[in-house]
């Protein structure tokens, strides 16, 4: 293909990915109080019958139902995001090079979707332990757009550093690594896993600290029996 053809091609891709993108969007905007209902379940189920936003701006419940839309629509457009991009690249690989792109798209979709549910599943800890170290004479209500985007941001947070061992496995199939030298540095990946989990967790609660902290702790060493099944 000539680079017109492959300008063209990106084109139609991204017009397809937008459209996409568009149709889910504006579902999300009509079913928006079912997805505000599953995003507010982890606060409910923290502060049972006092879960209730405040909503300090006129422009809150249409920021609210902006973001829901967006976020959702581009959720629900993930599998076709990825089909288009997939369509896009193959062309330019071998039959070896496509398989190996298969099992990391697989498996980076796997991890960062289980990434997203352990976040949603622990989120509800981490409001419980936030309004607890307040103190009782705290009134909790939430501003709907500052719960979401502390929510998402966890979610996403999680989701990405759920990657950690795609990454691994990647960078020991290079040679960049090998599964050897991983396992000797295990004690220095252990506290920079904590280290990070601690920096990098949104609400800054022990419990979430941990349910980040320990999975990668097990991805690492994972990464390594993986690696070196590779290496056979």
């Amino acid at each position: 293909m000539t680079l017109a053809e492959h300008l063209a091609e990106l084109r139609h891709r991204f017009l397809i990915m937008a459209v996409t993108i568009t149709v889910f969007g504006v579902l999300g905007f009509i079913f928006y109080s079912h997805l505000l209902s599953v995003l507010q379940d982890p606060y409910c189920s923290a502060i049972p019958h006092h879960c209730k936003f405040l909503a300090t701006n006129p422009l809150d419940g249409l920021n609210l139902r902006v973001k829901i839309a967006f976020f959702g629509g581009f959720l629900l457009s993930s599998p076709v995001i990825l089909w288009q991009v997939w369509r896009f690249i193959t062309p330019g690989l071998k039959a070896k090079e496509r398989r190996y792109v298969v099992s990391f798209v697989g498996s980076s979709l796997l991890f960062f979707g289980a990434g997203v549910v352990v976040a949603y599943y622990s989120f509800g800890h981490a409001i419980k332990f936030l309004k607890a170290i307040g103190g009782h004479t705290l009134i909790t209500e939430y501003n709907p757009n500052q719960y979401l985007t502390l929510f998402l941001l966890m979610m996403f947070i999680f989701g990405i550093t759920f990657l950690f061992p795609v990454v691994l496995v990647a960078l020991e199939m290079i040679n960049f690594v090998t599964p050897a030298q991983l396992l000797r540095g295990w004690r220095y990946a252990i506290i920079a896993i904590v280290v990070a989990a601690a920096v990098f967790t949104p609400s800054g609660d022990p419990l979430s600290m941990c349910v980040l902290a320990v999975p990668l702790i097990v991805f690492y060493f994972g990464s390594i029996g993986v690696g070196k099944l590779l290496h056979k």
